[in-house]
């Protein structure tokens, strides 16, 4: 009983020292440091496969993540998926943003979205700003992210 007790402590240990401290999981496989936002806005936007307006959305999603140096786009699959489905239902999406596996939304004290798309809008500071419900275009995002720059 002891042994099997600290096999199990060890594989814990050994696992929680393979993870970043300060890191997240992506779809792909690969983390990302929260501290790589400190200084950006942050976008964090809730999606699923059998959501229409999402679908329409993750491409002004993808040009705001490309074309814009002081704004990250995460997203979060609505339904939870993980591992090789999640990575390839990014990949069939076409998403070039960022996905993370767990969902953020705690961080800020935001509810579990009732409508998609949705998506958290994060200041530099790291405070939630704003919450846009329903599809977006890259200049409503832009603009989301400039009017609550002026707050």
């Amino acid at each position: 009983m002891k042994a099997s007790r600290f096999a199990a402590m060890l594989l814990l240990t050994t696992l929680a020292a393979c993870q970043p401290r300060d890191g997240l999981l992506l779809a792909d496989g690969s983390t990302v440091g929260t501290n790589e936002w400190r200084g950006q806005w942050l976008l964090v936007n809730y999606w699923a496969e059998w959501c229409a307006p999402c679908r329409k959305e993750i491409p002004e999603l993808n040009r705001l993540h490309a074309e814009s140096s002081e704004v990250t786009v995460i997203g979060v699959n609505y339904d939870g998926l993980e591992g090789q489905p999640l990575a390839e239902l990014v990949g069939e999406m076409g998403i070039e943003f960022p996905v993370l596996v767990a969902d953020p939304r705690a961080r800020w004290g935001a509810e579990l979205p009732a409508v998609l798309p949705t998506t958290l809008v994060i200041a530099p500071d790291g405070t939630l700003k704003d919450i846009l419900i329903g599809p977006q275009s890259y200049e409503s995002l832009s603009r989301a992210v400039q009017a609550t720059s002026e707050i």
